[in-house]
């Protein structure tokens, strides 16, 4: 089992964090984490990212990654600001070899066969479905992941809950990700726990 494929293994859902404040990192992680979903993804969309990993990576049980991960550049600082994985929305060469070269997990975007087997030639063989709604939802990835067995996706993009479990139900589907754990504001525990708390109770449906 490689080690990407164990983190996907960790969480039915990986919650996608977009972060603004850095106050706010260790609340929302704690959070997650008393509601059953230890795998956070801290998405690089914001000025206070790198600062939100570090704070997030001090949460006792908390597996933390980035994503949104676009160049070497990003790779580096993710790493050196605490992240475990890294998440990206694409897959290029450079980035795969970089992040390979550096021995972390790594989580590539893909939405085509040619994705995946550039992928492949590079020796992964676990990525993120994305835009996963907009790129045909469940029906293409059920085309787009027959001819390729052995491969192992965490779809990302339009997700919800209600639609968590249909994803979830496919052979191919390891993981999904979502938006929707974390309301926007000032994080509300309780709240945010009650929402990773439904999230984690989908591993029971698998």
């Amino acid at each position: 089992m490689s080690e990407i494929d164990r983190i996907m293994g960790l969480s039915p859902v990986i919650p996608v964090l977009v972060v603004q404040d850095a106050a706010h990192a260790r609340p929302i992680a704690e959070a997650l984490v008393a509601g059953g979903l230890r795998v956070l993804e801290v998405t690089l969309r914001t000025e206070a990212a790198l600062d939100v990993i570090a704070e997030m990576a001090k949460v006792e049980g908390a597996v933390v990654g980035a994503g949104t991960v676009l160049n070497e550049a990003d790779l580096d600082a993710s790493i050196e600001a605490g992240a475990e994985f890294i998440v990206s929305p694409g897959l290029t060469d450079g980035l795969a070899r970089a992040a390979i070269a550096r021995r972390i997990p790594f989580l590539p975007g893909i939405a085509n066969s040619s994705d995946i087997m550039r992928g492949l030639d590079l020796g992964l063989d676990r990525f993120k479905f994305f835009p996963a709604e907009a790129s045909g939802g469940i029906k293409a990835l059920k085309a787009l992941s027959a001819p390729f067995g052995r491969i192992r996706f965490c779809p990302t993009g339009g997700i919800d809950l209600e639609r968590a479990p249909q994803w979830l139900e496919l052979p191919s589907v390891r993981c999904v990700g979502g938006s929707w754990l974390v309301p926007p504001g000032a994080p509300d525990g309780a709240e945010i726990r009650h929402r990773a708390a439904a999230a984690a109770q989908l591993a029971t449906t698998r």
